[in-house]
């Protein structure tokens, strides 16, 4: 288990519901990877990342797939991409099972 946080570190921490809309493959980055574009809504668009998740999803069952995500990170260099956000999963040694609703809800939604 990692240190304790502060209630006020929590909620520094930024996180929404975004719909990805766009997936390509990522062979220029060192694991398997996938590129995505997702959008978090009117307030916060559309933003990049990269994600190694093809040992679960093709790229076909990510197109329309609603995710969660923290969008307050800075960019962050991956290969010869910038990712913009980073999409939130429960990870077991390589997979990775993304965290999403239940149902479906509007782009950009804040978890709390």
């Amino acid at each position: 288990m990692k240190d304790l946080i502060s209630w006020e570190d929590f909620s520094k921490i930024d996180m929404r519901v975004g719909t990805v809309v766009k997936v390509d493959d990522f062979p220029e980055a060192r694991n398997p990877s996938y590129k995505l574009e997702v959008n978090f809504g009117g307030e916060i668009g559309i933003r990049k990342t990269s994600a190694q998740i093809t040992k679960k999803y093709g790229k076909e069952d990510l197109l329309g797939l609603q995710v969660t995500a923290v969008v307050n990170f800075p960019k962050k260099q991956i290969a010869n991409f910038m990712s913009e956000c980073l999409i939130l999963g429960a990870v077991e040694g390589e997979d990775v099972i993304l965290l999403q609703p239940t149902n479906i809800v509007a782009n950009g939604l804040k978890i709390s």
